[in-house]
């Protein structure tokens, strides 16, 4: 028997993982519905259909885990938006494609730089050598050293530095830099550059696409999968103590650190919980979701078919946003990152009509309101965008964390990604998924690869649980 708390994308990666096995399973969600960041609702008005977290499901097409699955055979229809990306300058766009050659075309005198850069890694990536290996611990040996170690000497780099060294022109580096502003950490810092080649290889292999009717369908799909094969989900059903559990030889937590010392009490040895108690949480986020009467007014041609939009203007005012974020500082104009889904997957809204959403990073647990200044970004790139909102709901970090509190002080991404912490998630173990109790790990974000919709932190986490306690 193993207990799953959380029924994430990684609780249920891993519940599926050990039923598959052959273990029973159980899955215990606080909330109403299972899913995590997989989760839909009617946010502003009814008919239009907004994803509460998670969108564009890039990850989940590179993942040893959901390659597992067969999404057709489960009804999740994927819907790819014409571009993944779009970045927007003041006097144009940058248009990431999902063709090499394409996107270099656009990117004037450096278009040749870019595909010496991106046409070996998007090769490699396609042929199965890169992502089963950035998508797993940093620290277990790659089964094709050359492919990453060709993808690591850029990537170790910092965002800013990569751009300065590759790029002589503004829209290659600000397309860098928006990449690589998902990472929520400063530009300026080693490994940033890993995060921004990994979008793009993304978009370039398989694209950016979105679940057509909602992210939830596939949470619903994983939950089908789960008790297929005789797995139980529990919902409403918050877990405060371990004594709140049945008897297991494997308990999995799809939760933060923060949460699982305050589950496990004194069950951890100290030193382990002193390490936890250590582990650092990046920014957080404000979202606002909009229902649209028409498409938003974009100003530079090409950007109503990106499916994502990054909106910040060139690379030194993205990496000014960022730096203050980090410096407890709420940015004027801050590092807007737009999903506009409706382009792709129209039966998001009513005939005619569309939704959008947007983050923006604010400083650990803010309680500002930065809707405002996200929608000033988007005008200031598509005049009259307010004039299409006919609706809209706005999440603060406190706001999001409180919805799931994985998302400590609104950090959607499980905890700080910076070196040290990609190194050591969420403490330097050769296994970072097993405490040093035996039958109790942890599979969340929290550990590696990190964020994202992959599940391969509950994947992995599941099978080492396989290799301790069931062999």
């Amino acid at each position: 028997m193993a207990n799953v708390v959380g029924s994430g994308p990684n609780g249920l990666a891993a519940a599926i993982t050990l039923a598959r096995a052959g273990v029973p399973v159980r899955v215990f969600e606080a909330a109403p519905t299972p899913g995590g960041g997989l989760r839909s609702a009617e946010l502003t008005l009814p008919g239009f259909t907004h994803d509460v977290c998670a969108t564009v499901v890039a990850t989940a097409l590179v993942s040893p885990f959901f390659e597992t699955l067969d999404l057709d055979a489960l009804g999740v229809e994927l819907a790819q938006p014409e571009i993944p990306l779009g970045h927007a300058l003041e006097d144009r766009a940058v248009l990431l494609h999902r063709d090499v050659d394409e996107t270099a075309e656009g990117l004037g005198r450096d278009g040749p730089a870019y595909r010496r850069l991106m046409g070996p890694l998007v090769r490699d990536a396609r042929a199965g050598k890169l992502m089963p290996s950035i998508l797993s611990p940093l620290l277990r040996v790659p089964r094709y050293p050359l492919a990453m170690a060709r993808f690591g000497l850029p990537a170790i780099a910092p965002a800013t530095t990569l751009g300065r060294v590759l790029f002589r022109e503004q829209p290659a580096r600000a397309l860098l830099a928006g990449l690589s502003a998902h990472a929520m950490v400063p530009l300026r810092q080693p490994v940033t550059a890993s995060f921004g080649l990994v979008l793009a290889m993304s978009a370039h292999s398989v694209g950016w696409p979105v679940v057509r009717g909602g992210s939830a369908r596939l949470a619903q799909a994983l939950v089908e999968t789960l008790r297929s094969l005789g797995g139980e989900i529990v919902t409403e059903s918050p877990v405060a103590s371990l004594d709140e559990l049945p008897p297991a030889r494997a308990t999995l937590f799809d939760v933060a650190p923060r949460q699982l010392l305050a589950i496990t009490g004194d069950s951890l040895p100290p030193r382990y919980r002193r390490a936890l108690g250590r582990f650092r949480y990046g920014p957080g986020a404000c979202k606002v979701d909009w229902a649209l009467s028409a498409p938003i007014p974009w100003r530079a041609p090409g950007l109503a078919r990106a499916g994502t939009v990054h909106l910040g203007g060139t690379a030194a005012e993205l990496e000014a946003a960022e730096r203050a974020v980090h410096q407890g500082r709420v940015a004027d104009r801050p590092f807007v990152l737009l999903v506009q889904a409706t382009g792709a997957d129209p039966s998001r809204a009513p005939v005619g009509m569309h939704t959008a959403w947007a983050y923006a990073h604010v400083p650990h647990g803010s309680e500002a309101d930065v809707s405002g200044l996200i929608e000033a970004q988007i005008e200031r790139f598509a005049p009259g965008f307010r004039d299409v909102v006919i609706g809209r709901s706005v999440r603060t970090a406190p706001e999001l964390e409180a919805y799931n509190p994985n998302y400590v002080g609104g950090d959607i991404n499980g905890g700080l990604q910076d070196l040290p912490q990609l190194i050591a998630r969420p403490t330097l173990r050769r296994d970072p998924y097993a405490t040093p109790v035996p039958g109790l790990y942890l599979c969340s974000t929290s550990t590696p690869p990190g964020g994202g919709v992959h599940g391969m932190s509950g994947y992995l986490a599941a099978q080492s649980a396989l290799r301790r306690e069931f062999d």
